[in-house]
């Protein structure tokens, strides 16, 4: 408005005509342009030309309107050529193209405008798919009503958890262990745990994952500077340690032949082959750790699948873990709560540095100084989640997913595919008897609007295979069953 005012002030008689302040001019598109940002020359050169009008009553409307626009500033894009002086991190300049699940997500949206008409079934990404269940809706509600009263509202909470929440987790998830509660850490959810591990861990460490493998072991591993450039020739990263899993090992690594590493990713149930390790190849993967001064960062986010009571659900279960061993869990499987995002991650006291330093006393640190803890809301359907009506009802879930692992499982077989997991985990790994993955993929894809994940997006290992996912409404997953079958019918004659 005062500039507005200042376009429409009349000279007084005695005064000389006031030049414009070019203070205003020469402050005002300075501070409002960002370096990315340009002035449009001609643009101002237009509105220029309309300062020097004399306004009458007719045209005193659209003179003003003029000379306001003129004040407005008008940016462009900068040329592609403007830069910064920052260096970009090369690291991050080694990794791949894409991750794994935009790329599928980049050609499901290529499909569809092909086939604007197609019914898409995604079978791919992990995501749950079944409502939270009502005793555990209750408990994130009633922490979202608490935050209205003078009695239930929090802010800032503990970094590590909510003290109840840590015990609730211990308690209900390693009551045979000798975890202290302390041990607990509240987070956002596992992915997060794997890069703040990364974090801790710092530059200069050795790794190990299995291959196949969840991306973010060796992505975050590329991105902390723990690997060296990518081999085109092996399709795989120098410098970090594949152990390989395959139908040939009954997917657990030859470690007789592996090499040693400060750090090793394991996860089980595996994620993506569905394969859940022995207790006896547990112990031998504590063996291993132990003797190589290794640490297992356990990765257990499918623990609640496993039907088979002789396979161990946490790697503490396996005496001399403790000492050489961490494990990070969420409940985004357990409880459906991809969205809501809360997890954990146990660091038992026992577990050292090479300098006797507790790694729990560094982890604490990290989450301290990179994480303000998981939202209070989160952690009230947590304690839901632990509670005995919302275990009960939480495993009713887990159930029917494992029921539609059961049914994708039997479709596959019965149409002549060799398949694995699917028993202890909720997913299943199907051959296409070394067809690469992403030709599977596409071949899926087409011919049955089905989104499906590529094995080989998890490891050089994985090519050959599809991995099916069993989280899915079931009536998605019956008619995904039913395109299977008229898509592959006749395999086996």
């Amino acid at each position: 408005r005062v500039l507005n005012g200042l376009a429409t002030l009349r000279p007084r008689p005695t005064v000389a005509p006031a030049k414009r302040q070019p203070h205003i001019q020469t402050r005002f598109f300075p501070t409002i342009m960002s370096a990315s940002m340009m002035v449009d020359a001609s643009a101002l050169a237009a509105r220029t030309a309309v300062s020097g009008q004399r306004m009458t009553a007719a045209s005193r409307p659209a003179v003003l309107a003029q000379r306001k626009a003129r004040m407005t500033p008008v940016c462009t894009a900068a040329a592609d050529t403007a830069t910064t002086g920052v260096r970009r991190n090369p690291n991050i300049g080694k990794l791949q193209a894409g991750y794994l699940f935009p790329e599928i997500g980049r050609r499901r949206n290529e499909h569809l405008e092909k086939n604007p008409d197609a019914k898409i079934i995604s079978l791919g990404i992990g995501d749950t798919t079944e409502p939270v269940p009502a005793p555990i809706v209750a408990g994130l509600v009633k922490a979202a009503e608490g935050l209205g009263t003078v009695d239930g509202y929090s802010g800032y909470g503990a970094e590590q958890g909510q003290g109840s929440l840590r015990a609730a987790v211990n308690k209900r998830f390693y009551a045979n262990c000798d975890i202290d509660d302390s041990d607990v850490f509240i987070s956002d959810g596992s992915k997060c745990d794997i890069s703040r591990l990364q974090a801790m861990f710092g530059q200069g460490i050795s790794v190990a994952v299995q291959d196949p493998a969840y991306p973010a072991y060796v992505d975050t591993s590329v991105m902390t500077g723990n690997t060296g450039s990518y081999n085109e020739q092996t399709q795989q990263f120098d410098n970090i340690a594949y152990m390989k899993c395959s139908v040939e090992n009954g997917f657990f690594p030859d470690l007789a032949n592996a090499p040693r590493t400060d750090v090793i990713f394991f996860c089980s149930p595996n994620n993506p082959t569905g394969a859940a390790a022995t207790r006896e190849q547990l112990e031998e993967l504590v063996a291993f750790a132990k003797k190589n001064g290794s640490i297992i960062v356990y990765d257990a986010a499918y623990s609640i699948f496993i039907n088979d009571p002789s396979i161990p659900k946490s790697i503490f279960e396996i005496e001399g873990a403790k000492e050489c061993a961490l494990e990070t869990c969420s409940f985004s499987k357990f409880a459906g709560f991809t969205g809501v995002r809360l997890g954990w991650t146990v660091v038992p006291s026992e577990l050292k540095f090479a300098d006797g330093f507790p790694v729990k006393s560094d982890w604490n640190r990290v989450m301290t100084t990179c994480f303000n803890g998981a939202s209070n809301i989160a952690q009230g359907g947590g304690l839901a989640c632990c509670s005995d009506d919302g275990y009960a009802a939480m495993m009713e879930t887990v159930a029917y997913y494992k029921e539609n692992a059961t049914l994708l499982k039997k479709c596959f077989n019965d149409l002549g595919f060799t398949t694995h997991g699917g028993d202890n985990a909720p997913y299943v790994w199907v051959s296409f008897e070394g067809k690469p993955s992403w030709d599977s993929f596409a071949e899926i894809l087409d011919k049955t609007d089905i989104i499906t994940t590529p094995g080989s997006g998890f490891g050089i290992a994985g090519d050959g295979f599809i991995r099916v996912s069993a989280f899915g409404h079931r009536e998605n997953v019956l008619e995904a069953i039913s395109r299977f079958q008229k898509a592959f019918a006749g395999r086996n004659n």
